[in-house]
Order: C-alpha cells, then sequence, then structure tokens
C-alpha cells in the first residue's frame, strides 16, 4: 500500500502516537490530528486540529486520506455519554472521504473467565465500560456489513511504553519506579496480566492498516508471554541500579480512594481483570501477519524506564 495517505485521530494520545512514528518508521504519509493541531511527531508529518465529535470538522480532518486509524476516545469518565456519538461522527466522516478505519480497541467486552481471550470470546460484558465497547463493536460492525465503510478492529491488553503516560501500567509502576518510589500492581500479584508494549503494538496497527485481508474482521493484536504482576514488577526492580519496593493496589484500597479520586472509580468496576488470569490468544494475528516477533519484557522495560528517566532529568535540569 505504498503513497497512501494515513490519517490518525488521537495523534497525542500514547497509542495514536506510537501509531503515527511507527507509519513514519516505515515511509508512510502521515496525518497527525488532535484537539490543538500541536501534537508531538516527527518532522514532514502534517498536523490538524480538530473536534472529531463535530461532523465538519472530523469531515476536514479525514479529507483525502485512506486509511484512517481511530486512536481517539473522550475522557474516561464520559465513554457512556460521548464515545457512540464520537465514534459515529467518525464513521460518517470515513465513509464520505471513501477511506478505509482502523478501530484501536481494548479487551473491555471480555467478561471475566478461565480461558484465553480470542477473537471468537463471547462479547458480554456487563461493567459499564464493557458495554460502552460492546456497543461500539456493533456499530463498527453493522458500517462494515452495510458497505457504509471499511472497518478493521484491532484490540490490544493494557499496554505500557515510551511516551504511555496516560498507561496506568506505567504510571503504577515505571514511572514511580523512575523516581525512585514503591511500585504498585492493580489486584493480585499472583495472576497473569497480559501486557502490551506500545510500540509493538503500534507496528500490528499500521500491519493492519495497510492490508486488504485485514478488512472486516477483529484482530487481537501480538503480546508475548503473560506475566504475573510479580514478574512484571520483579522486571522493573531487574532493570534498577537500586530496587524498590513493591506492592498490591487491592480492591478494598480503591474503594477507599473512590470517593476522592475519580481515575480510583473509575477503576473499581474493572477489577476482576487484574484479581483473575487476564489473558489473550493471538494465534490468529500470528498465523495471518506472522511471525510477530514482540519485544522481550525486559528489553520493553528498559527502554521505557530510559524514557522515564530522561524525562526526570530534564525537569531537574
Amino acid at each position: 500500500m505504498a503513497n497512501k495517505q494515513h490519517c490518525v485521530l488521537g495523534a497525542s494520545g500514547g497509542a495514536g502516537n506510537a501509531i503515527v512514528r511507527a507509519l513514519v518508521a516505515q515511509g508512510e504519509t502521515v496525518r497527525a490530528v488532535n484537539r490543538s493541531g500541536n501534537a508531538q511527531v516527527p518532522g514532514g508529518v502534517e498536523r490538524i486540529g480538530a473536534d472529531i465529535s463535530e461532523a465538519s470538522e472530523a469531515n476536514e480532518a479525514v479529507s483525502g486520506v485512506d486509511i484512517v486509524y481511530m486512536a481517539a476516545q473522550p475522557a474516561y469518565h464520559r465513554w457512556s455519554e460521548e464515545f457512540p456519538g464520537m465514534l459515529n461522527t467518525v464513521i460518517d466522516a470515513t465513509a464520505r472521504s471513501g477511506a478505509r478505519l482502523v478501530m484501536v480497541d481494548n479487551l473491555y467486552m471480555y467478561p471475566p473467565s478461565t480461558h484465553k481471550m480470542s477473537e471468537s470470546s463471547p462479547e458480554t460484558s456487563e461493567t459499564t465500560k464493557g458495554r460502552v465497547r460492546i456497543e461500539i463493536t456493533r456499530m463498527l460492525r453493522d458500517a462494515h456489513d452495510t458497505e457504509k465503510v471499511r472497518v478493521t478492529i484491532g484490540r490490544a491488553s493494557d499496554y505500557f511504553g515510551p511516551g504511555a503516560d496516560n498507561s496506568a501500567i506505567t504510571a503504577l509502576t515505571i514511572d514511580r519506579a523512575a523516581n525512585g518510589k514503591a511500585m504498585r500492581w492493580m489486584g493480585r500479584l499472583d495472576k497473569q496480566h497480559s501486557v502490551a508494549y506500545l510500540p509493538d503494538i503500534a507496528r500490528a496497527y499500521v500491519m493492519l492498516g495497510r492490508s486488504d485481508e485485514a478488512d472486516g474482521e477483529t484482530w487481537i493484536l501480538p503480546h508475548g508471554h503473560a506475566p504475573t504482576g510479580g514478574e512484571f514488577l520483579a522486571a522493573v526492580n531487574a532493570a534498577l541500579d537500586e530496587p524498590v519496593k513493591t506492592g498490591a493496589l487491592s480492591k478494598r484500597m480503591l474503594t477507599m480512594a473512590a470517593p476522592f479520586h475519580r481515575l480510583s472509580r473509575e477503576s473499581l468496576e474493572l477489577m476482576s481483570q487484574w484479581t483473575n488470569d487476564f489473558v489473550v490468544d493471538d494465534s490468529k494475528f500470528q498465523g495471518v501477519f506472522g511471525p510477530f516477533d514482540t519485544t522481550p519484557l525486559d528489553e520493553a522495560v528498559s527502554a521505557t524506564l530510559d524514557r522515564y528517566r530522561s524525562l526526570e532529568s530534564e525537569k531537574v535540569a
């Protein structure tokens, strides 16, 4: 798909910005869209400011492009009120432009299970955010099935990595460790939790965007081995000159913080993802697009730590 114009909505967010950089690294022509128009992106990338919940601005943002990556989202606590409407506007604008739509999705639609999550797992979550994701999935599939717009859905678990400032994993572990503070892990330390390294999933989204074979399908992106919380924290400590203390952030602790801390309040309904094994099966993606080698956990952690150490050095300077 050489000489195609790629447009990333939500280019200042963790996933969106990583997708922009992955596209640039592969020599693609990229338009980066966020509200301000000042996304921090490599030179040569076209930058546009737009409120994509407004039809006229969404139309302008995606005009003349070939592939649209929907990495934008409303504020976490406003998903129910704003996400479906925003996505509907983006679907209409993408259809008008004649572009393909790649949805940057997560795993909230899957309920707790003793089995690995795959594309065939039931999408029956009863959480508020899970139901929003189920509604969004229905909208996307309907748009594709009625031939309104070509749609591809890519799903990833909780991510971390350089630039993943809005990631709970980054905030609770690596960012704190870079500051010499104790690390925390949500839920239980002895349960496996698939994690996604941001540069890896960005490359995977680009593969979906460039492939006609991805059309009309849902894809769980490559994740590598699912560490337990304890294993993840140990990997971070192994990369430090001086290890820091570690601990678990329990549901009881979140409940106590909820009246005063919005993120804790919003995270409570998702605690089952962290108190049970939460592991993906990425064999469908690997079978079609692989082999896709994910970055080993120790290398991913080290690279992310380097990024957050440099940020702290910049603050001191």
